[in-house]
């Protein structure tokens, strides 16, 4: 069965962030924008990150100064876009015995100062005395000196589903659970075949351009847009990481320099856990399309354990790990050595220069730098489209981020003010998921009984029904690992029981 065709100016084939990010720029400038994900929103790579908004200390060893630069930017901006799920943190790096020298060290950290512009809200990098500092306490006696710097973390699929949010609210169409089948150029436009996975149902759109944003997957769109060569690729690498029990109090993290060479980020991890990554190893593939693949092997919970345990005085095992994920990172093949030394700047291919249809390529990117790729990709199709309006993104919050002068701790009072008959746990919970959009979330609730069946760990009906009608939540794992984490604390008993009311919103809706 095939639906009737439709025209577009931007096709975007890809719900990693990037694809989410062009497709909200491209909205907001007037653009008529459809967004198709084979998966659920940030299924793949954008929802296996370490959860970082940096501007990548380990890049200056690579001399990718303009790299780090505009990352450090970025930062910034999505601080003041995204408050809710955007924090602030310091890292705390252990000096040890032969690894890179102390001087080294401090340079890079002044160098990583100077290219932030001292971002007030961060504070300045210093030096530690692990024998007397706090942050000490956890290590082991060998570890004597650190240095601290301040970077961000980031919910990155929550970042994910408010840029896909964004986009919908400025006009754009999001389908998940639809791949494109094939795609030719007709009568100077792209004429796509697009199919959903869950009812077969397959949909002709025309486009004027063609944006591929499909991250692991960037060469198969390329291979299904019949007559397009293009002789860039990607260098896949597999990121993979654990998550133990609390390690240490406090809310700063570690960045351990492992004797490999490379770094692993120690960092707090929803109030009772501890996240640990990440391992990089080659792929010569993509994983498979259904999303299998992404396992964590024990040789890799292993290498991880190893880092942690050359540091850290309580020792720890693949046995400690209460959860382990993995994705892949599309990087550009540059033909580097290692994998550690890939570069992490991004590569726009733009293919049809010469009158016919175009289809613009990404290649590479990071979470951090997603609006800055999306301002460029707009950049580089204007002459296609030239009624787009201009860059407007850096200014508006993402939705939520909204917050009262006073932040986070202002929006609690609101809440509180607004829903006394809450805990303060849950209104926090929810807030730091929501922002301020926990008032739609909420709505008149006048207690708890009217917020509906109760999953457990502060999950009611009224959320779930939530992500599912604004957010695109249709299993049990998009709300379980993607939405929310609480994946991490709920039983099989309470996923069961998510899972069966999901369906039975699925089966009601059909």
């Amino acid at each position: 069965m095939t639906e009737h065709s439709e025209l577009y100016d931007l096709l975007v084939i890809g719900g990693g962030i990037n694809g989410v990010g062009i497709a909200r720029d491209a909205a907001g400038r007037g653009l008529s924008v459809l967004l198709c994900e084979q998966g659920d929103l940030g299924g793949a790579t954008s929802s296996a990150s370490s959860k970082l908004v940096h501007g990548g200390l380990r890049y200056l060893e690579h001399y990718e100064f303009r790299l780090v630069a505009e990352s450090l930017a970025e930062r910034a901006t999505l601080l003041n876009m995204a408050p809710h799920i955007v924090h602030p943190m310091r890292f705390v790096l252990p000096h040890a015995p032969g690894m890179r020298p102390a001087w080294m060290v401090s340079l890079g950290l002044f160098l990583y100062d100077i290219l932030s512009k001292r971002d007030a809200r961060l504070g300045a990098c210093g030096k530690l005395d692990l024998t007397s500092a706090f942050q000490g306490e956890p290590l082991q006696d060998h570890v004597r000196v650190g240095f601290d710097y301040a970077d961000c973390t980031v919910d990155d699929s929550r970042l994910v589903v408010l840029n896909a949010r964004a986009a919908q609210d400025r006009g754009a169409d999001i389908f998940t659970r639809t791949a494109l089948v094939e795609a030719h150029r007709e009568d100077g436009v792209w004429k796509a075949k697009l199919r959903d996975a869950v009812s077969g149902v397959e949909r002709d759109v025309h486009t004027k351009v063609l944006v591929n944003v499909a991250g692991p997957w960037v060469r198969s769109v390329i291979d299904s847009a019949h007559g397009v060569l293009v002789g860039k690729n990607v260098r896949l690498v597999k990121g993979s990481h654990i998550v133990v029990p609390c390690l240490f109090d406090g809310d700063h993290a570690y960045i351990l320099q492992n004797d490999d060479g490379r770094v692993v980020f120690v960092i707090p991890f929803h109030d009772a856990f501890t996240l640990i990554g990440t391992t990089e190893d080659i792929l010569e593939a993509p994983p498979p399309l259904d999303g299998t693949g992404f396992g964590v092997s024990d040789t890799e919970s292993e290498y991880l354990c190893r880092a942690v345990n050359r540091y850290f005085s309580k020792q720890i095992s693949p046995a400690d790990v209460t959860w382990a994920y993995a994705g892949v990172r599309p990087l550009f093949e540059d033909k580097a050595a290692s994998a550690s030394a890939v570069t992490r700047e991004y590569v726009l291919d733009l293919q049809g220069t010469n009158g016919d249809a175009p289809l613009l390529s990404v290649f590479g990117g990071k979470l951090t730098t997603y609006r800055r790729l999306a301002e460029k990709v707009l950049d580089k199709v204007r002459t296609f489209l030239p009624h787009m309006g201009q860059a407007w993104t850096s200014d508006v919050p993402l939705p939520g981020g909204n917050l009262p002068d006073d932040g986070m701790h202002g929006l609690l009072a609101e809440l509180q003010t607004a829903y006394p008959w809450a805990t303060e746990v849950f209104l926090r919970a929810l807030a730091d998921r929501h922002g301020t959009l926990v008032f739609d979330v909420l709505g008149d609730a006048a207690n708890e009984a009217a917020l509906g069946k109760n999953f457990g760990h502060g999950l009611y009906a009224c959320e779930v029904e939530y992500f599912i009608s604004h957010e695109w939540a249709r299993e049990a794992n998009d709300i379980l690992w993607r939405r929310t984490k609480l994946g991490l604390v709920m039983d099989e008993a309470e996923r069961a029981a998510l899972a069966g009311y999901l369906s039975s919103c699925s089966a009601s809706m059909r």
